[in-house]
């Protein structure tokens, strides 16, 4: 069974993300964003994402905050950070960043 989420974005997600879509020289990473996110809807264990617990940042919920990679083996690659809620089937993507 698959389970469908919706995806709800941080202020700071959501201009990350924008700034991506809008950016010239940085349409591959927007595809890969774009593209991890709509995993994201389906199968959040899909293996390209290789989401993991991640403890440095703290959820706006009180739960547990994950990454999943957006790129991979690439200098400063994208990642996605999320945790779920505040609803029912819902994510909400605290940020879209590229790896320090």
């Amino acid at each position: 069974m698959t389970m469908k989420f919706n995806l709800k974005y941080s202020d700071t997600a959501k201009e990350q993300f924008l700034e991506l879509e809008t950016s010239k020289d940085k349409i591959a990473q927007y595809k890969a964003v774009s593209k991890t996110l709509g995993l994201m809807q389906i199968n959040l264990r899909h293996p390209s994402l290789n989401t993991h617990k991640y403890d440095t940042i703290t959820s706006p919920f009180g739960g547990e905050v994950f990454e999943s990679y957006a790129q991979n083996k690439t200098p400063a690659a994208y990642r996605v950070f999320w945790t779920y809620g505040p609803g029912r089937r819902e994510l909400y993507i605290i940020a879209i960043t590229s790896h320090p």
